[in-house]
C-alpha cells in the first residue's frame, strides 16, 4: 500500500450497544476485560456503575448505554469492559466502559467516514466523529475524549479517589 494511503487508514474497535454498532479509535483502547464484579460507589453519577480493581488500581466503570441515554446494560455472556484512555482538559484518566459486545477491529479509510448526522439523531452528535458504512451497515465512530465533559471526569475522579481511600483504610485495619 502506498505511504499516503497508509496515513488515511485507521484502526477502530467496534462494539455493540443495544442494536447499534459503535467504534472507538484503537489508540484510546487500553484493554478489553471480561465482566467482573463491580463495587458500587455511593452517590456516584447514575451512569457510573462503580469501580473494579485493575492490577492494583481502582478503575471507574461506566454504563456506556446509560451515558448515551439508552436503557441500562443487561449483563450477558458477551458483556465486557473496554478500558479507555480519556483525555479532557489535558488530564488523562482511565475509564472502564461497559459494552454489550465487542465486535471486531476494523480498518477504516478516513475518506470513507461520513460527517455525523445533524438532525433527528437520538445521540448527542458532538461526540460522534463520523459514520462509516461497513458491509451495508452504519457504524458510529466516537470521539471518546468528547464523550466525557470536564465535570464528568472530575466527578469520576473524585468518586474513584474516595473509594481508593476507603479501600486503603480497610487494608490497614
Amino acid at each position: 500500500m502506498e505511504q499516503e494511503n497508509l496515513s488515511n487508514v485507521n484502526s477502530y474497535l467496534s462494539f455493540k450497544l443495544g442494536e447499534e454498532e459503535f467504534a472507538a479509535h484503537v489508540g484510546k483502547v487500553l484493554n478489553i476485560l471480561e465482566m467482573t464484579r463491580i463495587t458500587e460507589v455511593p452517590k456516584a453519577p447514575e451512569y457510573m456503575k462503580g469501580v473494579i480493581n485493575l492490577r492494583g488500581t481502582v478503575l471507574p466503570v461506566i454504563d456506556t448505554r446509560m451515558k448515551f441515554g439508552m436503557s441500562p446494560t443487561e449483563y450477558t455472556a458477551n458483556t465486557c469492559i473496554v478500558v479507555l484512555d480519556i483525555e479532557v482538559d489535558n488530564e488523562t484518566i482511565h475509564i472502564g466502559a461497559l459494552v454489550d459486545a465487542v465486535q471486531a477491529v476494523l480498518e477504516i479509510d478516513r475518506n470513507s467516514i461520513m460527517p455525523p448526522p445533524s438532525i433527528g439523531s437520538k445521540y448527542r452528535s458532538e461526540f460522534i466523529e463520523g459514520v462509516a458504512n461497513i458491509d451495508e451497515k452504519f457504524i458510529m465512530i466516537l470521539d471518546m475524549d468528547a464523550v466525557f465533559s470536564t465535570e464528568d471526569v472530575t466527578s469520576l475522579k473524585t468518586k474513584t479517589e474516595e473509594t481508593e481511600e476507603i479501600v486503603n483504610i480497610e487494608e490497614i485495619v
